[in-house]
């Protein structure tokens, strides 16, 4: 039976290049040819996520507070020695430890050095090597954001962003101070590197990126590129003679180039150190089979990270968590026009996040900052979640009974959860800095004519570990330690020594009284009646004691040269720690938030003592008899 119209019918469905058989006799016009129309998804300019990356990492350089003590004491402190001659020593910087490269501190002060031959302040200083860090992460995010357009889905790439550009985690992984902060920068590169096959394999320039974020920047790193190297082996066996020797090479060129930049660090670091030293292996030797290992300051349940990257990526956390069951769910029940080989690169893509997050809830000691390398990779896999999702809400055919739902309210739905995940960003974002702001700005008026003198002595006491640096104190004013309740390994100080010991004598002379076992060492203390100044907070919670004291309260002995107000998560609900509430009447006072005072106090000028007139002859007081 013909079909009505069949030669019509016919005529729709023809290649486009076949010749036409409408018959000669026939005087109507063609009819025009009824095609699909395919809309292309919207492309986001390179340029323009490159500003919007540079503005909310610029914003974070500025305002964001300092949140491990090992960004200061470890990276900031020695860079203000390679610049400046004077900074905190910490055990790791012993030539006898050595675990800390000098290649990447020196890298950091060479950026700096312009504007301290510029003689601008150094204050100034400090922050534009904060800027410049998050300049280099945009530049790196952008990369990545390109490739992901590029590669997967420009819709993915447009996720990937929002959540690098607002997520509280990258707001300040971006411009922190750490070598996992720069193994953040190069794994994000590397993964670029191995995802974009455009023009032929990139695998040298993805090994050398990972390369470089597991030796000047962390050697753990390097686990993250072991997905990668698997997919590319795995090309490599099922290729010919010629695609084997083709892949020999890359791996070849990318393990060369790596190597060379060991040579470079290695060269650094005995310039320094005055020895050879291979500090990605000692980091390794002391975090895995040492005997004073981490786990010397501290463990965490294996929960910690769960709970810690829900705080800094809270909803996009969740679909990071999802994104894997959910591809396998697309695979096996809903794939259509799938191939194989794109479903095993999306394994591929999703699998570093877990691995990463696998490997390190596994060990006892955890820190915030560990998590910061994989941060790209969680952004990535939540991306992808988003776009499994969406791709399903945005089925047409009759079959799926989300088709039934109308689209406005399934676009209601995602419109909500894109709002709500930013609005959790800036609630925890805008919560962190009006809590904590307080140590990056105390400082300050240390700076106006008049308040403090060259040879001045800034005392910490139990605000030790919030000290932002001497990048924050005038020229010639120092820091100094007073005894605390803690009772471990306080920092020293660098060797000044100038005559006959050459350039950076800090760095090769052994110090005294270190150790890799957080044993305290009493030298590191200063007398509180040699300071001028002194830090201290003084919080509704606070108990004071007899080494911690209330200097605040002490206004015979200090006077208040400024107090900020700094939050009390003591005093303070589940809410008010997690993000920013404003202190509104309506407010419940459950939610609100208790701040007390962080102070910089300046000891008073003590009166002489008038000694009493003696007359001629009198008897002496009977108690004064000896």
């Amino acid at each position: 039976m013909a079909a009505p119209n069949g030669g019509a019918a016919r005529q729709r469905f023809k290649p486009a290049n076949a010749p036409s058989q409408t018959p000669a006799t026939s005087k109507q016009p063609p009819r025009p040819k009824l095609q699909q129309q395919y809309q292309p998804p919207f492309q986001l300019d390179p340029r323009a996520a490159f500003y919007i990356l540079l503005a909310s990492h610029t914003l974070a350089a500025l305002f964001h507070p300092i949140q491990d003590c090992d960004e200061v004491f470890n990276y900031w402190e020695p860079t203000h020695y390679l610049t400046h001659g004077n900074g905190f020593q910490t055990w790791e910087y012993s030539p006898e430890y050595a675990i800390r490269s000098w290649a990447y501190t020196g890298l950091h002060a060479f950026m700096t050095l312009p504007l301290k031959l510029a003689t601008v302040s150094r204050t100034t200083q400090f922050y534009f090597l904060r800027v410049v860090l998050g300049l280099v992460c945009a530049l790196c995010e952008t990369r990545l954001f390109n490739k992901i357009a590029a590669t997967l889905n420009p819709r993915i790439a447009i996720t990937f962003l929002i959540i690098v550009a607002t997520s509280p985690g990258m707001f300040h992984a971006s411009i922190a101070y750490l070598p996992s902060s720069f193994a953040m920068y190069f794994t994000i590169l590397g993964i670029a590197g191995f995802m974009d096959w455009r023009g032929g394999l990139r695998t040298a320039q993805g090994i050398w990126m990972f390369g470089i974020a597991a030796t000047l920047g962390w050697p753990f790193a390097a686990a993250m590129s072991i997905p990668f190297l698997l997919e590319e082996l795995g090309l490599g066996l099922l290729s010919d003679r010629e695609g084997r020797t083709a892949l020999f090479w890359r791996l070849i060129d990318g393990v060369v180039r790596t190597l060379i930049t060991i040579g470079f660090q290695v060269t650094i670091d005995w310039f320094f150190y005055k020895k050879w030293s291979l500090v990605p292996l000692n980091i390794v030797l002391y975090n895995v089979f040492g005997s004073n290992g981490p786990d010397l300051y501290g463990t965490e349940p294996w929960h910690f990270y769960f709970r810690n990257l829900f705080l800094n990526f809270h909803l996009w956390f969740l679909l990071a968590v999802l994104s894997m069951p959910l591809l396998l769910a697309q695979q096996y029940f809903r794939a259509k026009g799938a191939t194989k080989s794109s479903y095993l690169r999306g394994i591929v893509f999703l699998t570093p996040f877990y691995l990463w997050l696998a490997i390190f809830t596994l060990q006892p000691h955890k820190e915030e900052r560990f998590m910061y390398p994989a941060y790209p990779a969680l952004a990535l896999n939540a991306a992808m979640a988003l776009y499994i999702i969406l791709a399903n809400l945005g089925s047409t055919d009759p079959k799926d009974s989300v088709s039934r739902i109308p689209v406005q309210l399934r676009f209601g739905a995602i419109l909500a959860f894109v709002v709500s995940a930013l609005a959790i960003s800036a609630f925890r974002t805008i919560g962190t800095i009006k809590a904590y702001q307080a140590p990056l700005s105390i400082y300050k008026l240390l700076h106006q004519p008049g308040v403090s003198r060259s040879g001045d002595l800034v005392c910490l006491g139990k605000e030790w570990y919030r000290f932002p640096s001497h990048y924050h104190l005038p020229q010639g004013v120092r820091a100094k330690f007073i005894k605390s309740e803690f009772s471990g390994l306080l920092p020293g100080e660098y060797s000044e020594a100038q005559n006959n010991f050459g350039m950076f004598p800090g760095a090769w002379l052994v110090p005294a009284g270190m150790n890799d076992e957080n044993r305290e060492d009493m030298g590191k203390y200063t007398d509180v009646k040699h300071c001028k100044f002194l830090i201290d907070s003084q919080l509704p919670s606070t108990e004071t004691t007899s080494l911690e004291p209330s200097y605040v309260s002490d206004e015979a002995t200090w006077e208040k040269v400024q107090c900020l107000p700094f939050l009390d998560a003591a005093s303070t609900g589940v809410v008010g720690r997690l993000g920013w509430v404003p202190d509104l009447p309506f407010i419940p006072e459950k939610y609100k938030r208790t701040y007390g005072e962080y102070c910089l106090l300046k000891r008073r000028k003590q009166q002489p003592k008038q000694k009493p007139e003696r007359r001629m002859n009198a008897v002496p007081n009977v108690e004064t008899l000896q």
